[in-house]
């Protein structure tokens, strides 16, 4: 059953603390402006302090500058060691999209790496303070992406970027949902959400390598809209009242642009047993486990 969790809006935020994930630039950075200004303490979690520090400086309210590279677990355990105190809200934003073939300090494949099990081992050591709610930004990339559990790294198979950007994403999605089923087994009223924030003329589409992958950014880049508009969708992943679970959308054509609504998925992103199978892998990958006790039956 789905879990429905009232949370305040943007308006009524003050004295919650916030972890932003790759908040120095796009849409990370929309989403810390906008939670900042409306008096929650915003942690931008980055792996450039002198980017973190310069984008904090535009920012009203509350911040503080942390370091994290997604692409090294050791720097991950070192940011969740570093925090005491509840943390309200934690945004799972930080990402890559389709870059050259690269890996993570771990050897993992840099887009599984970073978008999936980064946030996946940051998620677990956190969530022993987490209070409300954990949004995760996905994509409708997802919907074109299938997950192989025997090569997840592509360490036996020609690196493709578009299908390793689709594979990470999708895992965003089936992270979501295995991790709202543990939540809810273990009573939890914290919430996992997954965002979708269109098409958004952000950093990351300067990130291909190809010449095919710079082609396909510049047809898209007129079509896209801003940072702010990017992170309606996460923003209201963050605080409107919705059930555990969630993924919300623009609402417009394909998904681009529009305000944001809860939206459907690919049916890989619904298979349960395939949720079930990337956890256990993920916590083979990371070893991080699910912190919270489940009730045995």
């Amino acid at each position: 059953m789905a879990v429905r969790r009232r949370s305040a809006d943007c308006r009524r935020m003050t004295n919650r603390t916030a972890i932003i994930t790759g908040s120095n630039s796009g849409i990370g950075r929309a989403t810390a402006r906008a939670l900042a200004a409306r008096g929650v303490r915003v942690v931008l979690a980055v792996r450039d302090l002198d980017r973190g520090h310069a984008a904090a400086a535009q920012m009203t309210g509350r911040t503080e500058v942390r370091r994290l590279d997604l692409a090294d677990l050791a720097s991950v355990r070192d940011f969740a060691a570093s925090l005491t105190g509840p943390v309200d809200l934690l945004i799972n934003n930080a990402g890559v999209m389709m870059p050259p073939p690269g890996r993570t300090v771990d050897g993992f494949e840099l887009q599984f790496g970073i978008n999936h099990l980064g946030h996946f081992a940051l998620t677990n050591l956190l969530l022993p303070q987490i209070t409300g709610r954990v949004v995760t930004v996905a994509a409708g990339g997802h919907q074109a992406g299938t997950l192989d559990l025997d090569d997840p790294n592509w360490e036996h198979r020609p690196y493709r970027p578009f299908p390793g950007y689709a594979q990470s994403k999708l895992a965003n999605m089936l992270f979501t949902a295995e991790l709202q089923r543990r939540l809810t087994a273990a009573g939890s009223t914290v919430i996992a959400t997954a965002a979708n924030p269109g098409l958004a003329a952000t950093n990351l589409l300067g990130h291909g390598g190809s010449a095919a992958t710079r082609i396909m950014n510049a047809l898209l880049r007129p079509l896209s809209q801003n940072d702010d508009g990017g992170a309606r969708t996460t923003l209201h992943a963050a605080t409107a009242d919705i059930p555990g679970d969630s993924y919300i959308s623009p609402s417009g054509f394909l998904q681009a642009r529009g305000r944001p609504r809860i939206t459907g998925r690919s049916a890989a992103a619904r298979d349960p047993e395939l949720a079930r199978r990337l956890w256990t892998l993920s916590e083979q990958l990371t070893h991080t486990t699910f912190p919270l006790r489940i009730p045995q039956r």
